[in-house]
């Protein structure tokens, strides 16, 4: 009787993982205000602002080259941001669990984005992922798995997109793993975007969001029309050549910082940073020419 008591403890005991898994179903939207990142999410970063991004010489080349007048071509105007950065923006996401009807285990996770309308499934019913000459989508391919209480998630198969809008592109090789953690109605959403084209380091990200009691507060559509804004040869991509870049040096003069540190890379996301940051001068923005 004893040894048979002592065995429901233990097997009590291998089972508290599952319990602790947590249902994260429910309407989202992102804290207010954004003291992390405001750029990000309200009117974009300025132009050679890379700060705190571990990129590589060649994405660095891409964002100096990198026009805002891009944005009005017509196919970049209702452009998706894909789910390594849409999580950043404007929005409200919702999130369901879908489950076997016969054996009530859990299949897939689903979440809707209401920016530019994304629907996303988070497959947990242990599939591998496919092929790398499958097709590749805005939103990847994803497989999640329980980790305590914390909901894991690794995607792959995701189209090339922005590391920070309208200045650092993504490669379509990113591998994003996600962490999602519920504490009541917060919920804190980690990213870490393993990037081998564009990025010396893997990229980390947070943000808070808050579950919204209202579930029919939810507004799923992101009208979207391209229209052709000024006359331009069809093959015309607005941009700058090497050396051109007038302005490389707004953001740093602006804010008192050297040039060197606005240019972004892996060393400059370390605390050791700062040491050198007091033996380099400020940038200075000459008058427009």
């Amino acid at each position: 009787m004893k040894k048979t008591f002592l065995l429901l403890i233990l097997l009590l005991g291998l089972a508290v993982p599952a319990f602790a898994q947590l249902d994260l179903s429910g309407m989202w939207a992102p804290i207010r205000p954004y003291e992390e990142d405001e750029p990000e999410r309200g009117p974009g970063p300025s132009l050679v602002e890379f700060v705190g991004l571990p990129i590589n010489d060649q994405a660095r080349q891409w964002g100096l080259a990198y026009k805002s007048s891009r944005l009005s071509l017509p196919e970049h105007q209702c452009q998706v941001h894909v789910v390594e950065y849409i999580h950043r923006g404007p929005n409200q996401i919702r999130l369901w669990e879908e489950r076997d009807p016969v054996t009530h285990q859990l299949v897939a996770i689903r979440e809707t984005i209401s920016t530019y309308e994304q629907n996303r499934t988070i497959w947990m019913d242990g599939r591998p992922h496919p092929s790398v000459n499958a097709p590749h989508t805005w939103m990847g391919f994803s497989t999640g798995v329980w980790e305590g209480n914390m909901l894991t998630v690794t995607t792959t198969h995701i189209k090339q997109g922005w590391h920070r809008r309208s200045n650092i592109p993504a490669s379509d090789e990113v591998t994003l793993i996600e962490h999602f953690v519920r504490r009541g109605n917060l919920m804190t959403h980690i990213t870490i975007t393993d990037d081998p084209v564009y990025l010396a380091e893997p990229l980390v990200k947070s943000e808070e969001f808050t579950l919204n009691p209202d579930p029919s507060n939810f507004n799923p559509f992101w009208p979207c029309e391209y229209i052709e804004e000024g006359e331009r040869r069809n093959d015309a991509v607005p941009h700058y050549l090497p050396g051109e870049n007038e302005w490389i040096s707004e953001y740093a003069a602006t804010h008192d910082l050297p040039q060197e540190a606005t240019l972004g890379g892996a060393e400059t996301t370390y605390p050791e940073y700062r040491k050198r940051l007091k033996q380099l001068p400020v940038a200075v923005f000459p008058a427009k020419r």
